[in-house]
């Protein structure tokens, strides 16, 4: 890792230090550790900075009062004795826009900037994706699904597995640490699929959702790792695959072989949903 990946990183792991969590698991951040990680030294001059942050949070149409919530601490003194300070608990939006309005010229305000916009946007695509219905939930991870199944099968080739029934049985390897020892024909003849259907095509998005995360970690360890040769590579698919379900009932969840199969396929949806699109479609008015 060069040196500037270093810094960047370190400074990173310097704003989830510093991160909270309520008791309804809402993140914040306390404005007086932020102005510390923002390197800045005086309170008065940071207040400036929040000041600001609270117009343009105001004249974005947000309440205030819910990014930055006003809270007194007590803070110890040189002789001992404790004094109460002003602070606010911070929403991430809020150290957005502390961050946007702190001085550019700080190395430590540029990397906010870039941590904070980062996270915001996860936010907002978890919030977009959250409102989705289950149909809408399927395509979205079937394509991710897809995209890092070709990672996988690359990273995997990488490791040595380049003939298709050799890919077949790395595949299977995953299947069985997730799914309790069942191979893709099993769950395939548990879903009941006719010969040309995928497995995949049939799942629900929280089954889903588990084979997504089972790929994409099985493709960062390998890549990782880098093994060489069948056995070892599906060795490693096998573990995660098997971490996966532990951390499935270690939730107290639903194992995957037993989460119920969707009447439509994903191919089905993708046809209702591109022929909704068609009907909404309006006639274009060309500007000659």
């Amino acid at each position: 890792m060069s040196k500037l990946a270093t810094l960047i990183a370190t400074e990173y792991k310097q704003f989830e230090d510093i991160k909270h969590t309520d008791e309804n698991g809402i993140e914040f951040w306390y404005a007086r550790e932020l102005a510390s990680t923002l390197e800045y030294t005086e309170w008065r001059n940071f207040s400036k900075v929040i000041d600001k942050a609270m117009l343009s949070c105001q004249n974005s149409g947000f309440e205030c009062a819910d990014h930055f919530v006003e809270v007194n601490k007590m803070v110890q003194l040189g002789s001992g004795s404790e004094r109460k300070v002003k602070d606010y608990e911070l929403s991430r939006y809020a150290c957005y826009l502390i961050v946007q309005n702190g001085d550019p010229r700080k190395e430590t305000i540029a990397l906010g900037q870039t941590y904070f916009a980062i996270q915001t946007r996860r936010q907002e695509i978890a919030d977009a994706f959250n409102e989705l219905d289950e149909d809408k939930k399927r395509l979205v991870i079937r394509g991710e699904v897809t995209s890092w199944n070709a990672m996988l099968a690359e990273a995997a080739n990488q490791a040595g597995i380049t003939d298709q029934l050799e890919y077949a049985q790395f595949q299977n390897a995953g299947y069985m640490g997730l799914y309790g020892g069942l191979t893709a024909a099993d769950i395939h003849k548990r879903k009941k699929l006719k010969k040309s259907e995928k497995i995949l095509d049939h799942m629900g998005s929280e089954e889903l959702g588990a084979n997504l995360f089972r790929i994409t970690q099985t493709e960062a360890k390998l890549r990782r790792e880098q093994p060489q040769g069948l056995e070892m590579a599906s060795g490693i698919h096998y573990q995660v695959g098997q971490t996966v379900r532990e951390a499935i009932a270690k939730n107290e969840g639903t194992m995957p072989e037993d989460l119920p199969t969707p009447e439509k396929s994903i191919a089905e949806i993708g046809k209702e949903q591109l022929k909704k699109l068609k009907e909404k479609k309006e006639p274009l008015i060309l500007d000659e």
